[in-house]
């Protein structure tokens, strides 16, 4: 019953909101306040970044360079098929969109990567600018990967550094 009045009072509300062909229900400055709690994405990307030791594409090549059976290094581009067709990519980084990052890297999943069968992976996140991919290293810290973190300036910064295409 209680479901059904907040479903009625949900339908009101929203129907009272909408602005009529008359201009009678014009949203209120308040409607233009961000809701109480809530964070900006610059917020949100300072906060994520705060628990992140970024680093720079040369030091990211040197991490996956220096790895070693007991502490594996995976580089791992979260762009879009589409980007990197138009951008190009690092031939040997794993791949895995942002859309599935969590699934496929948190050791308890079912759906979980490979090599992602522990939390002391050195996960190295790239994107295109290195914007999502401190999202998205922070996601991986929540799930308890304490060694994630993102590279500074994403693929655009690998490339500007002259970094090869090719992971040997």
């Amino acid at each position: 019953m209680e479901i059904a009045k907040q479903s009625k009072a949900w339908k009101k509300a929203t129907l009272d909101k909408s602005a009529d062909a008359n201009g009678a229900n014009e949203s209120t400055e308040s409607d233009n306040y961000p809701p109480l709690g809530s964070r900006g994405i610059e917020e949100t990307l300072r906060e994520a970044r705060s628990h992140l030791l970024r680093i720079p594409p040369k030091l990211a090549l040197a991490n996956y360079k220096e790895q070693t059976p007991e502490q594996p290094v995976v580089l791992v581009d979260i762009r879009p098929e589409a980007q990197r067709k138009q951008e190009g990519s690092i031939e040997g980084a794993l791949v895995v969109e942002r859309n599935v990052l969590e699934w496929r890297f948190d050791p308890r999943s079912d759906s979980r990567h490979e090599v992602a069968g522990r939390y002391d992976l050195r996960v190295i996140v790239f994107c295109q600018e290195g914007y999502t991919s401190s999202l998205a290293a922070k996601s991986l810290q929540n799930l308890g990967l304490s060694n994630a973190t993102d590279m500074e300036g994403g693929y655009r910064a690998w490339k500007e550094a002259g970094l090869p295409e090719k992971l040997d």
